[in-house]
């Protein structure tokens, strides 16, 4: 074993205890990270708006900070952009996390000196996790890619601002750096395509023995090394390959493709990490759900879902949540977010721990009926469609197609096949049964006639990827939205079934 695998090894030890604290006490924690927040706002210009010295209990909380999404931070955030100190937290950020969001337009989240922590730690806590529950450090001894964005910030009056994967690039242990690819000039190239084919330069006769990044880019960056390398498996080209971490986007659609793209099993590491603050990690290997970090500088809320649009819906503590409901999740934070809907949904798999599962976006979801379908229901039926008929797919997403030229209203589900199933139609007809059986709304809906089974629409090679590089979103950590309740996407993708015909 390596040294760095030996510290690695005697550090988790120590993380450990830290961990069983969380799984111990994290409503405790909870209420005194509650305290810590409220002590630190109340001499800000947000805290004087909302009478923070007047607050005195989490009801108090309540009645003073509404809920609220980007769009009614603007006003502050603005100030925050001027260089005004002291407005959402004390002092000015140490940097602005810049993400395109899709429905408030580009956003500028504040990363404090209080916060920062939170991002960078999270990530060495959940592999000193890994490495004690494996007791694996093999991934250690070769060399490591991120694929992320560019570590180049620009300057809002003083204060760095860029991509958060780009802002914890300049935060990576020097002990580490000498392992990690691609060079800085490398993951400064702001154009995917040729970044990625600079990355794969950079890393087909390297020794990689960590991959991170989101499922659809890591598949591109794989495709590339084989056809590069000329080898049928990546296994072969990078035997010590050992661990792959994602986040953001279930992988669960992808796992068969990345079994036979790799040729191998590796283990994986599933994270929960936002602009807004690090939220949870795997802490079992095997095991359902991600640990929630209860003591990182963050208070949660969450509110039922099917709550969540309610003049004044109910938003409860860790405390109070549930088993199997499906939450919107509120963020206060040291960075001076104050009930922040960051838009993300969860299901608790446990409550003690504290275990969640990601299962969507408030934004991405399919309604056009009174259906209520989430992600997570899309997303494994889809992958249950395919073992079923031994489809494989690139990526997918659904509309609601309510003028159907064909019939009665249904599902219109645009799908980038690897594997074409040998008869569509049983594919199609496998899908809406496992959707039906998934979503007791849609089985209501189809049963009763007031809408037709799904359709699928087969569509072209590289079409999320066409699609993707035409919004200015291809590469990086950048999402395909799998539930669409519009029909914005679905008619450009149709124009590429009409362009290929």
């Amino acid at each position: 074993m390596s040294l760095l695998g030996l510290s690695a090894k005697i550090a988790s030890k120590v993380y450990a205890r830290k961990i069983k604290s969380w799984e111990r006490g994290a409503a405790k924690l909870q209420w005194k990270v509650f305290d810590g927040l409220i002590k630190k706002g109340r001499n800000t210009v947000f805290g004087n708006d909302h009478s923070f010295s007047s607050i005195r209990s989490y009801d108090d909380f309540k009645k003073h900070v509404p809920v609220r999404g980007y769009e009614s931070f603007r006003a502050y955030i603005g100030r925050v952009r001027l260089g005004e100190p002291d407005i959402l937290w004390p002092g000015r950020p140490l940097y602005f996390a810049m993400t395109s969001g899709t429905t408030s337009g580009g956003k500028h989240i504040p990363i404090t000196r209080d916060s920062i922590p939170n991002h960078i730690n999270s990530t060495r806590i959940a592999l000193l996790n890994y490495i004690y529950r494996t007791g694996r450090t093999g991934f250690l001894n070769g060399k490591y890619i991120f694929l992320s964005g560019s570590p180049r910030l620009d300057n809002e009056n003083g204060i760095p601002a860029g991509r958060l994967s780009g802002i914890v690039n300049h935060h990576v242990p020097g002990y580490l750096k000498k392992n990690q690819l691609p060079s800085w000039d490398v993951n400064c190239i702001e154009d995917w395509v040729e970044k990625l084919d600079a990355i794969v330069d950079q890393t087909v006769n390297e020794n990689m023995s960590l991959i991170s990044g989101i499922p659809p880019w890591v598949e591109m960056y794989f495709k590339q090394l084989l056809e590069r390398s000329g080898k049928k498996r990546i296994i072969d080209l990078y035997p010590e390959l050992g661990l792959y971490v994602y986040g953001g986007v279930n992988f669960d659609p992808y796992k068969r493709k990345f079994s036979n793209l790799i040729g191998a099993e590796i283990d994986s590491l599933e994270t929960f990490p936002a602009s807004e603050g690090f939220i949870a990690f795997q802490d079992r290997f095997p095991g359902e759900g991600l640990l929630l970090i209860p003591d990182s500088g963050i208070f949660y809320e969450f509110i039922e879902v099917e709550r969540i649009n309610d003049d004044e819906p109910e938003r409860i503590p860790l405390e109070e949540v549930r088993t199997g409901v499906n939450y919107a999740i509120i963020l206060n934070t040291n960075a001076g977010m104050w009930g922040y809907s960051i838009g993300d949904t969860v299901r608790f798999t446990s409550t003690n721990p504290y275990r969640v599962t990601v299962t969507g976006r408030v934004s991405h979801y399919i309604s056009a009926f009174g259906e209520h379908i989430i992600a997570e229901e899309a997303d494994s039926a889809i992958v249950e469609a395919c073992s079923r008929t031994g489809a494989g797919i690139t990526e997918f997403t659904v509309a609601p197609l309510v003028d159907n030229p064909e019939g009665k209203p249904c599902h219109e589900w645009f799908i980038e096949f690897s594997n074409i199933p040998s008869s569509m139609e049983q594919f199609s007809k496998e899908l809406d049964m496992l959707m039906r059986q998934k979503n007791s709304y849609y089985d209501y809906l189809v049963k009763g006639r007031i809408i037709s089974p799904l359709i699928v629409r087969k569509l072209p090679p590289d079409s999320f990827k066409r699609y993707m590089s035409s919004i200015g979103k291809l590469g990086g950590q950048n999402k395909v939205p799998r539930l669409r309740n519009d029909r914005d996407m679905a008619e450009i993708l149709l124009s590429y079934i009409d362009s290929s015909r």
